[in-house]
């Protein structure tokens, strides 16, 4: 039994989305920084290559204009401060669009993996991690090595590429020294270039290992237990027990709205001991009798009992109280094919009535009412009231 209760702690199940949502209401979504590192180089250097021509033109532009010198600015503070103001936002505006690109990758990195997510609890400070202990556990915890080993392994591959590419160009950075320099300098750019995109997309081999890792580390950590699964599924669905008299609190309310319906009823179906069925039948507002209120065993009790202090006609029949009480739900007009049947009980009601409040012959009792066999079911009277008194 210890053994499993044991089992049942182990996480092994995977995370349901309950879970996994409140993670991400936490701030706990797969990242990789690897990712997000590879967007920003590839977009540095791609912006380089295209915006290349303009930066240089324009950087040069305010180099050149920041090394002349004119003695008017030197003695003069607010020309100088003007002047470098100006150099300043020709810089900016020069460097805008690649800052911009930057910005699109620096989002879009996170955002591919873990989808778009701001969280205030993440933002909110953990003075637990401050604790020298913890960060020493976490130093040398499995993650660490993880990362350690990433690392060293991306430095390899990195220093890899750019050895063979620096090798494999030998002869053309020695050529260097024999151009002139407007065109060393731009052979230099291309070459510069074209080594940083080679080592960029090296890093593709270490997002095809990091990405799948990240995200087999991300469910890891938010896999459950079967008694987590458990536990949440109370949670939802709520304590069966709760839901219990929370059941009964609202059959015992619905029983009472019923029981004030009973003082409007016209007459009470009788079977005579199981069900008591009462009805109403109002003729300018109703198209046809309706059930007020049913009940079986106490309930009917009820019923009965409230029908005599309020006076009302009762009629024991039971093959039409059986088919009212199964087949007619509250607050329901009955079936066409039990109009004839009520009609009579309603005649005799209405009649006997009359009789009580200005004198007169007692009308006869209405006897073997017709009902058809399909909506009486005899001989299960006795099943259906222990059901109901269950």
């Amino acid at each position: 039994m210890a053994e499993q209760n044991d089992s049942d702690q182990e996480k092994t199940e995977p995370a349901t989305p309950r879970r996994i949502e409140k993670a991400r209401e936490e701030g706990q979504v797969a990242r990789s920084r690897e990712l997000a590192t590879f967007l920003l180089l590839i977009s540095g250097v791609f912006g380089l290559w295209v915006m290349g021509n303009n930066l240089y033109d324009e950087l040069g532009l305010v180099m050149e204009q920041a090394f002349l010198f004119d003695r008017g600015l030197v003695f003069d503070s607010a020309r100088m401060l003007s002047h470098i103001w100006s150099l300043g936002q020709r810089t900016l505006v020069a460097l805008l669009p690649l800052f911009l690109l930057f910005s699109v990758a620096a989002i879009l990195g996170p955002t591919l993996l873990g989808g778009w997510l701001i969280s205030a609890k993440s933002l909110k400070p953990q003075f637990g991690k401050l604790n020298p202990l913890k960060g020493l556990k976490r130093m040398f915890s499995t993650q660490a090595l993880a990362e350690l080993t990433k690392a060293i392994a991306k430095s390899l591959l990195v220093g890899s590429v750019g050895v063979i590419y620096l090798w494999s160009q030998r002869d053309s950075l020695l050529g260097l020294m024999d151009m002139p320099i407007q065109q060393a300098l731009a052979t230099a750019m291309k070459l510069a270039a074209l080594g940083c995109a080679l080592i960029a997309t090296s890093m593709i081999v270490v997002i095809l290992i990091d990405v799948p890792y990240q995200l087999w580390s991300h469910h890891k950590k938010l896999r459950m237990s079967r008694e987590d699964i458990r536990q949440e599924h109370k949670e939802t669905e709520g304590d069966p027990h709760v839901k219990g008299r929370i059941r009964s609190q609202q059959q015992a309310m619905a029983r009472r709205r019923m029981m004030s319906k009973v003082p409007e009823a016209d007459v009470i179906v009788t079977n005579p001991t199981y069900y008591a069925v009462a009805l109403s039948y109002q003729q300018d507002s109703m198209s046809a009798p309706k059930v007020v209120a049913k009940g079986a065993d106490h309930v009917a009790a009820r019923i009965r009992e409230l029908g005599e202090e309020h006076r009302i006609p009762r009629l024991e029949a039971p093959p039409l109280a059986r088919a009212l009480y199964r087949h007619v739900d509250l607050e329901q007009e009955i079936p066409a094919d039990l109009y004839t049947a009520v009609a009579e009980v309603l005649a005799w009601a209405f009649r006997l009535k009359q009789v009580e409040s200005e004198g007169g012959e007692m009308p006869p009792t209405p006897r073997d009412l017709p009902v058809p066999p399909e909506l009486d079911d005899a001989g299960e009277g006795t099943t259906d009231s222990s059901k109901e008194s269950e």
